[in-house]
């Protein structure tokens, strides 16, 4: 019970369930098309949906590079993992050429496995203002699947 702890006494505070267990995923957007007719339907008799059936986790779910030397490549790789029972397809939508982002990966179905995106950035200063201070860079990568868009935060300063 979620009224008393494991000694057996009443809790004082209330207990904050994680959102994974509340059924919520943060950064997402679900698509308003549900059913895709290309891809495999799965018949059981459980009370899933479609959207039940294909997830995606993103691990770690944000990217964080740090301070960047102006004029340096750096990469850091996503697991991209599907928890759902279908094979799902998804693709990215690559980042503007200005944010210096770039998304490397192999497409295809993805079939209770996972697949790794390499995120690359190209440190530069927008403008090309040489003001001696850091230069903050945020973009949020979008991920598109059969059922959602996964929207993976990417930030780093560039000294």
């Amino acid at each position: 019970s979620l009224m008393v702890d494991v000694t057996g006494q009443t809790r004082k505070e209330k207990v904050i369930l994680p959102s994974y267990l509340q059924g919520k995923k943060p950064n997402i957007i679900p698509n308003k098309k549900i059913e895709d007719p290309v891809a495999g339907k799965v018949s059981i008799s459980s009370l899933a949906t479609r959207q039940d059936l294909t997830s995606f986790h993103l691990i770690p779910p944000r990217v964080t590079f740090g301070v960047l030397k102006e004029g340096c490549t750096y990469a850091t790789t996503v697991i991209m993992k599907n928890v759902g029972v279908n094979f799902s397809r998804f693709r990215v939508k690559q980042p503007p050429p200005y944010t210096g982002l770039r998304v490397m990966y192999t497409p295809g179905p993805v079939a209770g496995l996972q697949v790794e995106l390499e995120i690359e950035i190209l440190a530069m200063v927008i403008g090309g203002k040489d003001s001696g201070d850091l230069e903050e860079v945020s973009h949020d990568i979008e991920i598109l699947t059969e059922t959602e868009t996964l929207l993976l935060p990417v930030k780093a300063n560039i000294l």
